[in-house]
């Protein structure tokens, strides 16, 4: 039993409506319907009476709800009691460029908000590097993708995100933001980056599976000058929309690109939970908090949450 789930269903119970308490709580309606299955098939009981007007708490429903209530103000009163032990230390968290151009400020906001004494070294590096960082312990977090390594490591699934052409305004005869597929990028010059990245291979094999060759224009190792170029040259790159947040508005078209299998899933990695110090504990989950707070609010262009 979690305390989301007592969340959820002391919000449901007091709201009366599945799809009042999923806005409430900013979930879908569908997950929280599933959340409150899974706690009734645990309790082995109802607690919900659902109808076409709403949902009332069974008598089971009734006596656990307030035990649920007095579980959460006891968990909150905890949460206060640790902030105000003020939690200090130093954490140490990696973001590929991508994801630090969209991340690192609310993350930072957040943490010194929450946990001001806690000091911060972000780093920002190829996702392998990151990866290897970690695995010698010299990064106590990071976000990283799918298919990159952290030998013997926790591992929090948090989304999944698509990639997107970006080009010049006028490069793409389609209207900005209609799909585009893998074909229509045949004999269109790319900015990509080197095969020491990840999103190379991905590219790569996007390609592949359309049976067309890419025009490979530039290998750039790095986000900020890949960007740069696209701004300024007709040269188009297929990116996650995290990139956006280094394009100055309106001089590039997005376009999300027609096929299944182009995404990277994003998890927070980190080193083993016995070795994390309670600050970066603290640490993780304000990063999850803001990875989440950022897609539902609309704030990750692209972006899919693996669990609301």
């Amino acid at each position: 039993m979690e305390l989301r789930q007592l969340r959820y269903f002391v919000r449901v119970a007091e709201l009366g409506s599945i799809g009042r308490a999923a806005r409430d709580l900013g979930v879908v309606a569908s997950a929280l319907s599933q959340q409150i299955s899974r706690l009734e098939s645990e309790l082995a009981t109802r607690l919900l009476t659902r109808s076409p007007t709403g949902v009332t708490t069974t008598p089971a429903g009734a006596a656990f709800l307030r035990q649920a209530q007095l579980t959460l103000r006891h968990a909150e009163s905890a949460v206060a009691a640790a902030r105000e032990a003020r939690l200090a230390g130093t954490v140490s968290v990696g973001f590929a460029p991508t994801t630090a151009s969209l991340l690192a400020r609310p993350f930072y906001a957040a943490m010194t908000e929450r946990y001001p004494n806690v000091r911060l070294h972000l780093v920002e590096g190829l996702s392998g590097n990151l990866g290897d960082l970690l695995n010698a312990r010299r990064l106590d977090l990071a976000v990283l993708f799918q298919n990159d390594t952290a030998q013997g490591r926790s591992v929090v699934p948090v989304l999944d995100e698509r990639l997107f052409l970006l080009a010049p305004r006028g490069m793409v005869e389609r209207p900005d933001g209609e799909p585009v597929r893998m074909t229509d990028l045949a004999g269109l010059p790319l900015a990509v980056t080197s095969k020491a990245h990840g999103l190379r291979a991905w590219v790569e094999a996007a390609f592949e599976r359309a049976g067309i060759e890419p025009w490979i224009g530039v290998e750039v190792d790095g986000l900020t000058t890949l960007m740069d170029l696209v701004q300024a040259h007709p040269i188009a790159t297929i990116q996650p929309g995290a990139a956006v947040a280094r394009v100055e508005t309106g001089l590039l078209s997005m376009h999300p690109i027609d096929d299944p299998y182009l995404f990277r899933r994003n998890h927070i990695y980190c080193i083993s939970d016995d070795e994390l110090s309670p600050a970066a504990l603290a640490a993780r989950v304000v990063l999850l908090d803001a990875m989440r707070g950022l897609v539902r609010h609309g704030g990750w262009p692209g972006a899919t949450l693996l669990d609301s």
